[in-house]
């Protein structure tokens, strides 16, 4: 006769399975795609608590600002290179039936002359309805995105996210705000709809950011202008430079009496450039999103590791396992400026941030639904 012991523990699991599948629909599904100059990335997530369930996700190093520092234009193929990307992205926002999507475009659209008008292809071929964000609204999504790697010891944050065409700082004092508040309040700074409550706690932020500044430069953008320069040690220093000049009226670079307030302040690094050095700190073959999202990285050794990849030239950026062939130029653009904020604002260390705009998105209307108009 068949024993029933395991019939039990079995019929237990799988009504546990449906239970769980029951409440995952109950959950509605929320999109965030981020066209950048670089890549085109989706998530799919659920709403959990304060923060998500990641669903699904989809990332496509596309290049469509390939050439519009050289021609002021996007090119064909990097247009149907993104299109093709796009049109995965919005089947799969169709296939979760999405109850909400944010899709945004940044600064390879916002500098090109026929920027507006791919968008409009993009929607005819696609569907999709690209929004253009403005470069203070990038700063403020990374920033939200961000939010949850807040240090409860800081008094002051600054969070940058080096992207593909630009380079987005954004400073906030925390001085004197209740712990319990902090996350809560840098995710008030998403832009999205208004709503009594909202509008209050969102004017109550702002007034906490000492200044933005959206730099147009950023890894790809920096790399074609200076693809003549065959030295790499001459084109990293004249990177750093560049990057430089482009920071002049942001205050926390203008006013020295904002350097007293380095011992409190907080540096969050969103970007590839910072999650591969991080990586390449931990000596990880394959990147692995959960040893390194969230991470601490040392200045000392995050200059240490710049100034080897630089050294080591083309070829061998190629063919370091933790590089590879897409990042093997990149990384120096990117080493560059991360080089240039850690000499300015010399914090000892700083967090590193495998997120930026799509979980600021994503916070951006989980939050505003979670707030309510009252």
């Amino acid at each position: 006769m068949a024993s029933s012991r395991g019939a039990a523990p079995a019929a237990t699991r799988a009504a546990r399975g449906d239970a769980r599948a029951a409440h995952d629909r109950d959950r509605p599904c929320y999109a965030a795609l981020d066209l950048g100059t670089n890549n085109c990335r989706l998530l799919v997530a659920r709403p959990a608590g304060a923060h998500f369930d990641v669903i699904d996700a989809f990332s496509r190093n596309v290049r469509l600002g390939e050439g519009v520092e050289r021609t002021g234009a996007l090119c064909d193929a990097a247009m149907n290179r993104t299109i093709d990307a796009l049109r995965i992205c919005a089947a799969k926002i169709r296939r979760h039936e999405v109850r909400r999507a944010r899709v945004i475009a940044t600064e390879a659209c916002r500098r090109a002359i026929n920027g507006r008008a791919f968008l409009r292809r993009v929607r005819r071929e696609t569907g999709l309805e690209m929004e253009l964000i403005t470069p203070e609204q990038e700063a403020r999504l990374a920033l939200a995105g961000c939010a949850p790697l807040l240090d409860p010891e800081a008094r002051s944050l600054m969070v940058f996210d080096i992207g593909g065409g630009s380079t987005e700082l954004i400073w906030v004092d925390l001085e004197g705000l209740d712990p319990a508040e902090r996350q809560n309040l840098l995710m008030a700074l998403a832009p999205g709809p208004g709503g009594k409550r909202r509008s209050a706690l969102r004017r109550e932020a702002r007034a906490r950011v000492v200044d933005w500044i959206s730099a147009p430069v950023g890894v790809a953008t920096l790399h074609d202008k200076f693809a003549d320069v065959r030295d790499d040690r001459s084109r990293y220093a004249l990177m750093s430079w560049f990057f430089e000049e482009n920071l002049a009226g942001f205050i926390p670079y203008e006013d020295p009496a904002l350097q007293r307030r380095l011992p409190g302040l907080q540096i969050i690094g969103a970007s590839g450039t910072v999650t591969t050095l991080g990586a390449l700190h931990k000596g990880l073959v394959r990147y692995d999103r959960a040893k390194v999202d969230g991470m601490w990285l040392g200045a000392e050794d995050a200059v240490r590791l710049i100034n080897a990849l630089v050294d080591m030239g083309p070829a061998g950026r190629r063919a370091h396992p933790g590089v590879g062939h897409d990042r093997a130029e990149l990384v120096v653009a990117g080493g560059a400026i991360l080089r240039t904020i850690l000499r300015l604002w010399p914090a000892p260390r700083i967090r590193v941030a495998d997120r930026g705009l799509r979980e600021g998105l994503l916070y951006s209307q989980m939050w505003t639904e979670r707030m309510g108009d009252a």
